[in-house]
This record gives structure tokens, sequence and C-alpha cells, in this order.
């Protein structure tokens, strides 16, 4: 079973500058795609940046110059650099991974919990 765990998230001032961290655990054959997508209060789920396994990036417009989407394939762990922090980027943080656990299985996308991201003005 594949678990995805974030932490980095808490609160900081407009500004500010935080980092986050995405750690698959379980069984991990191969891993593709990653990505960070984020939900503001009141608001649909939006994706922030995706990274290939290849390190190619795309970003959503707001973000780009930022954040920084990033991962470390010998440690199978995704990170988002978020810099020049406004009260607008408070919202609740989520990895999405799509992972395939064993040789035998196909991919499957999984997703975390998700950390709070709180930016006070």
């Amino acid at each position: 079973q594949v678990q995805l765990v974030e932490s980095g998230g808490g609160l900081v001032q407009a500004g500010g500058s935080l980092r986050l961290s995405c750690e698959p655990r379980g069984s991990m054959y191969k891993i593709d795609d990653m990505a960070w997508y984020r939900q503001a209060p009141g608001k649909q789920r939006e994706l922030v940046a995706r990274i290939r396994r290849d390190g190619n990036t795309n970003y959503a417009d707001s973000f780009e110059g930022r954040f920084t989407i990033s991962r470390d394939n010998t440690k199978n762990t995704l990170y988002l650099q978020m810099n020049t922090l406004k009260p607008e980027d408070t919202a609740v943080y989520t990895c999405n991974a799509v992972i395939q656990p064993l040789p035998w299985t196909t991919f499957q996308s999984y997703w975390g919990r998700g950390t709070q991201v709180t930016v006070s003005s």
C-alpha cells in the first residue's frame, strides 16, 4: 500500500518562504509524474506544478517565478519551494504521484492528506 506524506506547512508572514516535502511510503516499483495541488477555502482544488521523472516541469501561470517544484529520485521525495508568499496563497497543499507499486501492477494515482499553509498579512 502506498501513502504520500506531506510536511513543511505552517504559518508564515507575507513575503516569507516555505518548503514543502512529500515522501511516498510503501511499495514503489516506479514513480512517474509527481505534482502539487492546492485548495483554498471555498475554492476548487487547482494544480500548482507538475514534474516528470526526467525533471521536466510545468507550472500553473499564477505560480511560475515564485514557486519551484523539484524531486529527488534517489529519495523518491517531492519538494515545493514557495517564495514571496501572499495571503492568497493560504490553502491546503496536497501531493499527487503516479506510482507503479509492483512490477506486475499498473500505474495508479495517489494523493496525500495535505498540509496547511497559512500566510498572514
